[in-house]
């Protein structure tokens, strides 16, 4: 069977969850015991946004043993842009100090 022949599902639109409803979520698979795809299934949510919410809780449980935690993402990312900026003033001050070389020619 090609692929123009398979009906196409329709594409879910982008949700936005609370931080208390994550956790819920969360709790079901570490504590409760239930299964990624069974709490999907019965929350209606892809395996995969509650697979990286399980991860992330378990870092966060083991303090950065298992992967980043949160605070450490948050400070991973203000460092990343933090570098860009830098990067960019450093860039825009050595073509600077090439036009005042050749200006005092």
């Amino acid at each position: 069977m090609d692929q123009e022949s398979k009906p196409k599902k329709p594409r879910r639109t982008r949700r936005s969850f609370t931080e208390e409803f994550k956790a819920s979520a969360v709790r079901l698979v570490l504590d409760q015991g239930k299964s990624v795809a069974a709490a999907a299934r019965d929350l209606d949510l892809t395996a995969s946004a509650l697979q990286a919410w399980v991860t992330q809780a378990r870092a966060d449980r083991t303090k950065g043993k298992t992967g980043l935690t949160t605070a450490e993402r948050e400070e991973l990312t203000k460092l990343r842009k933090q570098v860009r900026e830098l990067t960019m003033e450093r860039d825009i001050l050595k073509e600077a100090a090439v036009l005042f070389a050749k200006h005092r020619r």
